[in-house]
């Protein structure tokens, strides 16, 4: 066994939604540390650009690009970019998320609303895989790890969006698998816990914090990192007969506030 090649992501191109804050600043920084090229998508992109260039000062190869992944044709343009900068194409991190706890009661939330949150999380997941699916097949070596949450198996007052969404990223990416396996393409999820980010951080009290730990054996909240390590081991050969799977990273538990 080459233990040393585990790990090893040097001459792989990986593409992060979402990739300027937050996690998917996370996935992007532990992405490269072990070797890859990395994209930083976000429809922010002075801030993709800030996060790009803080990784290459640390001896990292990204690039910035904006990119709404609502948009079909801002999806097209970062696949084809990545391709005519790097080459290839052997790592896809579906990051991108919308919608959330309290936001979404049935009495208030309009039909439009709900759709574009499925726009966001389902349809621009399953389009970007296939999009970068030729190219994985091209290349010999695949995985595309899409972002769940625990709200896809928890319940709770107005989230029926988000949740039912993220539900249906679970069995979609149970599905795909089946569909890229063949061309040596890994198709794998994982399912956040509480983890300390901004957005987070904007909501976020002690006594807040004290309740959604009150079932969480791993007695703190999660860290970016910490689902960033998910991604780095689904993204790597050390997971080459994983496929299929949804990880949750939640500390042992559930942090919601209503069990």
């Amino acid at each position: 066994m080459n233990t040393a090649e585990l790990f090893n992501l040097k001459g792989k191109t990986a593409i992060v939604t979402g990739g300027a804050n937050g996690i998917g600043k996370a996935c992007c920084e532990m992405l490269s540390a072990f070797g890859a090229n990395v994209v930083v998508s976000d429809y922010n992109l002075e801030a993709a650009q800030k996060t790009s260039k803080e990784i290459n000062e640390n001896d990292g190869k990204t690039i910035a690009i904006d990119c709404d992944v609502t948009q079909d044709e801002a999806l097209v343009n970062l696949v084809d970019k990545t391709v005519q900068e790097f080459g290839s194409i052997e790592i896809l991190v579906n990051n991108v998320g919308g919608g959330g706890v309290g936001k979404e009661s049935p009495y208030d939330i309009e039909v439009e609303k709900f759709k574009k949150v499925f726009e966001m999380n389902v349809f621009s997941m399953w389009r970007l895989c296939q999009l970068v699916a030729p190219h994985m097949k091209k290349s010999g070596y695949g995985s595309i790890i899409n972002m769940s949450s625990m709200a896809s198996i928890n319940k709770g007052p107005a989230i029926s969006a988000y949740a039912s969404s993220k539900a249906a990223v679970n069995h979609m990416t149970r599905n795909l698998a089946f569909d890229y396996g063949s061309d040596n393409i890994r198709v794998n999820a994982i399912g956040p816990g509480a983890t300390r980010t901004y957005a987070l951080s904007t909501v976020l009290t002690p006594e807040l914090e004290k309740a959604m730990l009150k079932h969480t054996p791993i007695n703190h909240l999660g860290e970016a990192e910490d689902i960033a390590g998910a991604v780095l081991y689904f993204a790597a050969p050390i997971s080459s007969w994983t496929s299929g799977q949804v990880m949750f990273i939640n500390g042992g538990g559930e942090q919601t506030l209503d069990i």
